[in-house]
């Protein structure tokens, strides 16, 4: 910078610097503002931020005569404007010294002798309280680093925490956190040195950041959908039509999952006709009429369960599992046990029409059966993982990079075990142990990858074209963090397009694609436009108004039938799904092949589809109920102490408890879900006379404490567990 002589580009401290090439001038945006002796003579587009070049060289050329009062070099063009104050400084030795420059007016400075100061009582002077920003303590001095409220008389805040929330908000949202007043507040941190910029709040000024309210909930969520083409499939006007929930608008049903007649017909979801029946404002004509299940033309359907719409509730169905785990031998536990027990021990078990429905219920054991097989396969893979570690620091906030970045490092290799310290996470490593850092970093990880622009689609996803990732090398990356995910306890990626999982096993040249998998929506339009030709004059004027675009495709052909169309499309759908990602496709298949999760998949297409296209299962009691082995001692009322732990599942799976069933997994084995390679070691369960529940990560063992009711079990574990959360 010319007129303080330092290099830095901090933008929260100095402004933004900027460099005008033409003339060889680079400066600091508020050393420019401070400056004494210049003014903005010209309009914003002229010179730099409106200041004239001609005027900035006279400026340096002034300051070029005064010292600093504080580093002692040349160059110091801010002056204290108290009277008969002749100090000089630049402006980043002014903030060191804590001076104070005011952000508006005449852009006034004072010394750290002349600084305007703040007013204390000697009520308010000595105390402590929290900022209101940072939440950390704050002491009541009327020193530099503290601001207190002008509006609020218990608001109290860092100097550097004003700071930066001016810069985030603007001038349109600054204000005060506690009372909201604005004029006061902005007109005192003024008056105090906080640069105020005039513009939108930083939140306002991000590119498409409300996109996602601008559409419209589309995806049926009855239990068992009709529709052939998917969930996901809308068609105006027709019994394929979604309509959305009347009173919440977050879910939705086709009319003919529904037996809807009409657009002017309401329909409600579960949880919501559940909120209003509550309430006694559901008629009971609704609930006939939008029962659990319904008969349409003889075949049974089932309107979708519960679902989890507070973040505090655990999604599932209530089921009969808690008389027939196959890893509780309860041979006294029957149905009708619990009636048996005190008031304050009873617990109801009741049975969901969901979870009894046959077809269901194959489908999801059969899916269950291929990922414990899956499970077996990654064991075996495992073994050549060695006990040698490498550690990767991880910054949460850009995932990507710091893993990108510890996975390109010279000395990584997926053989070895790995260590994840959270380096911007100053208090993970006291709470959190190495397997449950793992864990949150791979659940990132795949979170960001299936996010990313690497791949495209909505729920199923295929790879896109992007050259500079091809560059980089990015797609072999993404497919080597899957391998190593997979085999080092990650989450299953489920996200997978059937066309994608096809390539990956019999090779694209095998493969048809299909319209769903295109995720240009102009391509979707002109192959419908295609599709929709009915005669071949139609078909030849859609060839002729879309010749450009088919060329580049190399799609073009001579059109002489109507069923020429078919050959068409298809030519289409296999240039832009298949094709136009060849390169992409060879270097994540080169990536998969890490510890030959690739020969793996291509061996065991079935089973591994399960976990690559089948997104996780959610965790319902069922599945944390087989997930743990019960051992117990002699002394201990086995049958009592199993009878508590299962029917506190159920609570907490149908949202009677302040904890998820994802707390309880996390307690326990510091992961809130479910590794597709399982957990080492197996997750157990112990009955012991302790105090309070026990959670050891080491060995992924629940100690539980033996009590006399239910009630009181249930208090110590959601007492122990949130406060495990807090932590």
């Amino acid at each position: 910078c010319v007129l303080c002589g330092r290099t830095d580009d901090c933008p929260e401290k100095y402004g933004e610097k900027r460099t005008c090439v033409e003339y060889n001038l680079t400066v600091h945006y508020y050393c420019l503002l401070m400056s004494s002796g210049i003014w903005q003579r010209g309009e914003e587009d002229e010179g730099l931020y409106g200041f004239l070049i001609t005027d900035i060289r006279k400026e340096v050329n002034r300051a070029a005569k005064l010292k600093c009062n504080i580093c002692k070099k040349k160059g110091a063009s801010i002056g204290c404007v108290a009277p008969r104050c002749k100090r000089s400084y630049h402006f980043p030795c002014g903030l060191q010294r804590q001076c104070i420059f005011q952000f508006m007016e005449n852009f006034r400075s004072y010394c750290w002798e002349h600084r305007p100061v703040q007013m204390f009582t000697d009520k308010e002077a000595g105390g402590a309280s929290q900022c209101t920003i940072c939440l950390d303590l704050v002491e009541h001095l009327p020193v530099y680093p503290v601001l207190k409220s002008p509006c609020c008389k218990n608001a109290w805040f860092h100097r550097e925490c004003l700071q930066y929330q001016a810069l985030s908000a603007g001038i349109f949202f600054f204000r005060c956190t506690v009372c909201n007043n604005k004029d006061k507040f902005q007109k005192e941190m003024l008056r105090m040195g906080i640069h105020i910029p005039e513009r939108d709040a930083s939140w306002e000024l991000e590119e498409n950041a409300y996109q996602d309210l601008l559409h419209c909930y589309q995806h049926c969520d009855v239990k068992r959908c009709l529709c052939k083409k998917g969930r996901d499939y809308n068609e105006p006007d027709s019994k394929w039509e979604i309509k959305r929930c009347q009173y919440c608008g977050s879910r939705g049903t086709h009319f003919a999952c529904s037996s809807l007649k009409s657009w002017e017909q309401n329909w409600e979801c579960v949880e919501c006709r559940s909120i209003f029946a509550k309430s006694g404002k559901y008629s009971k004509q609704k609930k006939r009429a939008l029962a659990t299940s319904e008969k349409t033309n003889g075949t049974t359907r089932l309107l979708e369960e519960p679902s989890p719409k507070s973040p505090r509730q655990s999604s599932g169905s209530p089921c009969n599992f808690l008389l027939q785990s196959p890893k509780i031998m309860c041979q006294n536990l029957s149905p009708c046990s619990h009636r048996e027990l005190p008031a304050s021990n009873r617990m109801t078990v009741s049975l969901s029409p969901v979870m009894s429905n046959r077809n269901w219920s194959l489908r999801y054991k059969h899916l269950r059966q291929q990922r414990r097989e899956v499970r077996n396969i990654l064991k075996e893979l495992k073994a050549q993982v060695k006990r040698k570690t490498t550690r990767l620091n991880i910054n949460a906030e850009n995932i990507w990079s710091s893993a990108l970045k510890g996975f390109r490092q010279r000395i990584f290799s997926p053989t070895n075990t790995l260590e994840v310290n959270f380096s911007n996470c100053k208090n993970r490593s006291k709470t959190s142990t190495t397997a449950a850092s793992k864990y949150h970093f791979f659940q990132l990880l795949m979170l960001h990858l299936q996010n990313s622009s690497l791949f495209e689609g909505s729920s199923g996803k295929n790879l896109s074209l992007d050259s500079q990732a091809v560059k980089e090398n990015l797609y072999f990356e993404a497919g080597r963090m899957i391998a190593v995910s997979l085999i080092h306890g990650g989450p299953s990626p489920g996200f997978f397009s059937k066309t994608l999982f096809n390539c990956l096993v019999h090779g694209p040249e095998n493969v048809k694609p299909a319209l769903e998998d295109v995720a240009d929506v102009d391509v979707v339009r002109t192959i419908k436009t295609i599709e929709r030709a009915n005669n071949l004059s139609s078909l030849q004027s859609t060839v002729q108004d879309y010749c450009e675009f088919l060329a580049a495709a190399g799609c073009l052909r001579p059109v002489t039938a109507l069923c020429d169309k078919n050959m068409l499309v298809n030519d289409l759908l296999i240039h832009h799904v298949i094709k136009r990602i060849t390169l992409p496709l060879e270097s994540f298949r080169q990536g998969l092949k890490t510890l030959g999760i690739l020969e793996k998949i291509q061996m065991h297409p079935d089973v591994f589809s399960s976990i690559l296209c089948h997104k996780p299962e959610r965790l319902s009691a069922e599945t944390v109920c087989d997930l743990f082995t019960i051992h117990s001692s002699s002394d201990v009322n086995k049958v009592e102490g199993d009878d508590f732990w299962m029917g506190y599942l159920q609570d907490v799976e149908s949202g009677e408890s302040v904890v998820t069933l994802e707390d309880i997994l996390l307690f326990v084995t510091g992961s809130c879900y479910i590794p597709s390679i399982g957990f080492d070691p197996e997750p157990t369960i112990k009955f012991l006379h302790i105090g309070y529940p026990i959670g050891n990560r080491l060995l992924n063992c629940l100690e539980l404490p033996i009590t006399k009711t239910y009630q009181e079990f249930k208090n110590k574990m959601e007492l122990t567990i949130r406060r495990v959360e807090r932590e």
